[in-house]
């Protein structure tokens, strides 16, 4: 918007739900020693997501059998690890209110089990029979679940970094 003597000035931006209770509420309640278990837990289910996608690239071209029977550990071990998340985060979700009011928490909530349900399937899919299940399903799977955790974890983000939300206050 411009003034009469041609400066811009600037509008102030609210949050539209700043007035409802429990808005500044936003200290994690699952926490170790004040470290949040969520924020903790996040990078195993998405560095193993990765590595089930390179492992089977790695199989593709390669033919070499371990690659495909490490995407399977990894797809198990990224789907366990992702419930732990799972389990932390909704506990922070429902317990405190200064997140559960954020509509951006709902979606980073239902990307997330979105992802956790993929990591299962792609899990599933390889235990009887890792080496049949790469191509062309397994690899398929693999890609869309590096899809979904690289759009949760840039929700996931944005509500650390830009509303400070599951994270403990400073003194």
């Amino acid at each position: 918007m411009a003034s009469d003597d041609g400066e811009t000035e600037t509008e102030d931006l609210t949050d539209p739900i700043k007035e409802i209770p429990g808005f500044d509420e936003t200290e994690s309640r699952i926490a170790v020693l004040g470290h949040p278990i969520h924020a903790m837990s996040v990078a195993f289910p998405v560095a193993l997501t990765f590595c089930i996608f390179g492992a089977d690239v790695l199989y593709w071209w390669t033919g070499d059998p371990f690659w495909a029977r490490a995407a399977m550990w990894a797809a198990g071990t990224g789907f366990l690890f992702g419930m732990l998340a799972g389990f932390s985060g909704t506990a922070e979700l429902l317990l405190v209110s200064g997140i559960r009011v954020r509509a951006a928490a709902w979606t980073h909530f239902i990307i997330a089990v979105t992802l956790i349900s993929l990591l299962g399937a792609n899990w599933g899919h390889r235990l009887y029979g890792y080496e049949s299940a790469v191509l062309p399903y397994g690899i398929l799977l693999s890609g869309l679940c590096v899809i979904v955790v690289a759009f949760t974890g840039w929700h996931g983000g944005k509500l650390v970094f830009d509303y400070r939300l599951g994270t403990s206050k400073s003194n």
